[in-house]
């Protein structure tokens, strides 16, 4: 995903000059790097001071330019929270503030370096919003729209490395503020799920996509009628299509990187509550501490009851 958002961004860079980067001693691989070489102006480097990326990426937006501000998740938004809500939001600047490697991708260096509680934190923003795409193709069009974008600050979600790829037969384009459906099945196939009560949609949103997507697999193996959803902007939700999706399915399950509050699930639930939604609902999301993991992303993931074996017991298959 790192890969993706730096060579899309640089061929937006090339297009139009307004687009600047700014980095905070962190750096993606790729088109940046050649950014960089070629018109060094466009990049700055505020070293280890993500407040002064924040307030300088500010001062950049009101000259006109479109600013990026790029570090680690947990530093791009959690660090200079102050800036970010006072320089960026209050004055509703056209900047996208990218946090690379959200949820718990770091696992080895511990909970100061992971950002499992960012969506809640940058969702009680007014004025932010929040794109947090599945794989890589969906980051480029995720950071496409950002490039493009004047009507406010964004917070746009990455993993760190190697997402496989999710979307390449995606029943749905990309498009900003849409629920994405991955895969759905034929009407007649939903009606006759919904008759014999089997009918499941999934709904998750970043890199652990790639975990529901297993799951989706293992639910049609056990017979179950399944829906795959990217929800890849979460702010503002498309609330619409999901109380659609609670109203259609015996069972709808969501699976999230990140804390119970302030996230996916809370929304889904009160959108059920609200639309008054007569489906089984699972949340799976991490724990409401710090769990001391310090082995691969996966491995993590298991410490907080995310796996595919975790979410298949849990729904009995």
């Amino acid at each position: 995903m790192r890969s993706a958002f730096s060579e899309t961004l640089y061929g937006c860079a090339r297009e139009d000059r307004r687009i600047v980067l700014l980095g905070a001693d962190v750096l993606p691989p790729g088109g940046i790097g050649r950014l960089r070489e070629e018109d060094q102006a466009r990049f700055v480097n505020v070293g280890i001071a993500e407040q002064a990326m924040i307030g300088i990426a500010a001062g950049m937006a009101l000259k006109g330019l479109q600013p990026f501000a790029y570090t680690m998740a947990t530093f791009s938004l959690f660090r200079p929270f102050e800036f970010v809500r006072d320089d960026l939001c209050y004055q509703n600047l056209p900047v996208t503030v990218v946090g690379m490697g959200a949820g718990i991708a770091y696992t080895t260096l511990g909970a100061t370096h992971q950002a499992q509680e960012d969506v809640a934190v940058a969702g009680a923003l007014a004025n932010m919003r929040i794109l947090a795409p599945c794989d890589p193709a969906e980051t480029a069009a995720a950071t496409a729209w950002c490039a493009t974008q004047r009507s406010g600050p964004v917070y746009l979600r990455l993993g760190k490395a190697g997402e496989p790829d999710l979307t390449a037969a995606a029943d749905e384009p990309f498009a900003f503020g849409r629920l994405r459906w991955l895969r759905r099945p034929t009407q007649a196939a939903q009606a006759g799920a919904a008759q014999a009560g089997t009918s499941v949609a999934i709904l998750s949103y970043g890199p652990i996509l790639a975990k529901a997507a297993a799951l989706a697999e293992r639910l049609r193996d056990a017979g179950r009628t399944v829906s795959l959803a990217s929800v890849h902007t979460l702010k503002p939700l498309d609330e619409a299509a999901v109380v659609a999706a609670l109203a259609a399915h015996d069972t709808v399950v969501v699976i999230e990187e990140h804390v119970a509050r302030g996230g996916l699930a809370a929304e889904v639930v009160r959108l059920a509550w609200e639309s008054r939604a007569t489906c089984a609902l699972h949340r799976f999301t991490l724990k409401d501490e710090f769990v001391h993991c310090y082995g691969t992303p996966d491995q993590g993931l298991a410490a907080h009851g995310l796996s595919v074996e975790a979410f298949a017991t849990a729904l009995g298959v």
